[in-house]
């Protein structure tokens, strides 16, 4: 499943002056890999795009709080799950882009399951 998002990086400007407001979608660690407001657009824009590939987006089923960003030893974004989540979807395997250009910030996410989900094709 994928899920890609993106975000206005000046929307994140009051969020970046007032760290307090991140904690309202950022865990204690994902707040020490902010430096910028480029940063916090894409920690936001990777946990719309995670719950986008989830299939259900940010809201009952799937809160900020269930998706943590981590950055490997090179840098590359990385995400975790709550267990909530990896038992309720069957989540085996994870991956996730994140790019700037501009004003925007990108992040494409992509999730394995143990059983996709079949749908139909037509109709």
């Amino acid at each position: 499943m994928i899920g890609i998002d993106i975000a206005k990086i000046s929307r994140f400007e009051k969020f970046f002056e007032k760290k307090s407001l991140l904690s309202k979608f950022l865990s204690e660690e994902e707040i020490l890999l902010v430096k910028s407001t480029q940063n916090v657009a894409s920690l936001f824009a990777s946990k719309e795009a995670i719950s986008k590939a989830l299939g259900v987006g940010i809201g009952k089923h799937c809160t900020f709080k269930d998706i943590r960003i981590h950055k490997d030893s090179l840098g590359a974004p990385y995400f975790t799950l709550s267990k909530h989540i990896i038992q309720t979807y069957n989540i085996t395997e994870t991956s996730l882009s994140i790019t700037h250009d501009g004003e925007y910030a990108i992040a494409v996410a992509v999730i394995g399951t143990e059983k996709e989900p079949k749908r139909e094709l037509w109709h």
